[in-house]
């Protein structure tokens, strides 16, 4: 169930730097279904480290996959930001690379189908690669052909004798999770049409340490990638990256457009700039880093600060229950005695427990019955969002705490 790397996933290198400890901490979407469960919960380690060499920045402790993914509970559909920003990506995609109805677009840990369904609206032809057996089924029942699987190159091999090559290969969120990037991206090129496109979006490491995004880190996320880490991936397996977009989902992250190196030699001039600014800023240095990890603990003496000031004079509870929200609470020792309850609409989430901390979940509509003082916004890269939906809640004088980058009540 875990193992430990003595490497880099990247290149291979064996001298990496450990830089911060977030302690032991259980699986951050391992919910509990019944308090008889907490005894029985395992922690891990979570540790991250830097790549001196190739500035790749990883975990090395490592999940059986399995566990992690097979059953699941994150859902794309559950949220309007998730559906607006795949809007703008289809449209982005289909005008840029003139996608058509003859062409095919494979996206790999395709959740609900909630991204091909986009693309189906504009009668492009789709095919889904999704290992939670629970979340396939959804995106099938919707009518998403979806093969249940983890992505490799026998899945690559097989999508391309029964579908054919694909124009558009998209995979969003998943190269980090992988503990052998390499392959996985040679497994997507193989993949691709002569004029077929790789692309990717991961959460921006400069995001990450510039906005304090420490939740972001938990067992699944093994890579967190600047460009400089991504680029040498990308030519190691055989790709070239012609174009990167900023784009501002989860925080921040990079869009990075790729192509064979049959196709296209060399990365584009624009990402070698890119590459020379991360240089510049020292993104991967050790000072940084440190500096990094140092303000990390200082923002959990400031939560837990914040917290404490309301502890007898005001309720709080949470609002969302992600993944990140239980590196956040574990982390800072948040507990059901100052966080009763969190709110949720994730169905397969309201009436577990959070890991590690063992909060009760309950629908949001439960809201305007407990008409707590104020809620902590656990996905606050949803803030927005969540603050319109919760409309009511603020009329009757609730407040909202977003905890990150700092701590702000609203």
């Amino acid at each position: 169930m875990h193992t430990k790397r003595s490497t880099c996933r990247g290149c291979g290198a064996s001298d990496l730097y450990k830089f911060l400890e977030l302690g032991q901490t259980p699986l951050a979407n391992s919910f509990l279904r019944d308090s008889s469960e907490f005894a029985d919960e395992v922690s891990f380690p979570l540790d991250v480290y830097s790549c001196p060499i190739c500035s790749l920045v990883q975990l090395v402790d490592v999940i059986d996959p399995g566990v992690l993914f097979r059953d699941y509970i994150y859902v794309s559909g559950t949220s309007e930001t998730i559906t607006t920003h795949f809007l703008e990506y289809t449209r982005s995609v289909i005008d840029r690379l003139a996608v058509t109805s003859d062409d095919l677009v494979v996206d790999i840990a395709s959740n609900d189908g909630t991204l091909l369904k986009c693309f189906q609206a504009e009668g492009v032809n789709v095919v889904g690669v999704e290992p939670a057996v629970n979340i396939a089924a959804v995106a099938i029942q919707s009518g998403v052909e979806t093969l249940n699987a983890f992505f490799d190159m026998k899945v690559a091999v097989e999508i391309c004798e029964t579908r054919g090559r694909a124009k558009v290969v998209t995979a969003n969120n998943v190269v980090a999770h992988v503990d052998e990037p390499r392959e996985f991206l040679t497994a997507c090129r193989h993949l691709l049409a002569n004029d077929g496109r790789l692309i990717i979006e991961v959460p921006y490491l400069d995001h990450l340490i510039e906005g304090l995004e420490y939740d972001t880190i938990y067992h699944e996320h093994l890579s967190y990638f600047s460009v400089t880490s991504l680029a040498r991936l990308f030519f190691e397996s055989g790709l070239a990256i012609e174009k990167i977009d900023q784009v501002a989902i989860h925080g921040g992250s990079l869009r990075v457009w790729g192509r064979s190196r049959s196709e296209l030699e060399d990365h584009d001039e624009s990402v070698k700039r890119l590459i020379e600014s991360e240089s510049a800023n020292g993104l991967t240095s050790s000072a940084r880093l440190d500096e990094f990890s140092n303000r990390v603990s200082t923002h959990r003496e400031q939560l837990n600060d914040a917290l404490n000031s309301l502890t007898g004079r005001a309720t709080v509870a949470g609002y969302a229950a992600p993944a990140k929200g239980n590196t956040l609470l574990n982390y800072c020792q948040i507990d059901a005695s100052r966080l009763p309850f969190i709110f949720d609409k994730n169905p397969w989430k309201v009436g577990r427990f959070t890991p590690g901390m063992h909060i009760p979940i309950r629908d949001t509509g439960e809201i305007e019955e407990v008409r707590p003082d104020y809620l902590l916004i656990l996905a606050w890269n949803f803030a927005e969002e969540i603050i319109r939906q919760q409309d009511a809640f603020r009329r009757h004088g609730g407040q909202f705490i977003i905890p990150i980058p700092e701590v702000k009540i609203v």
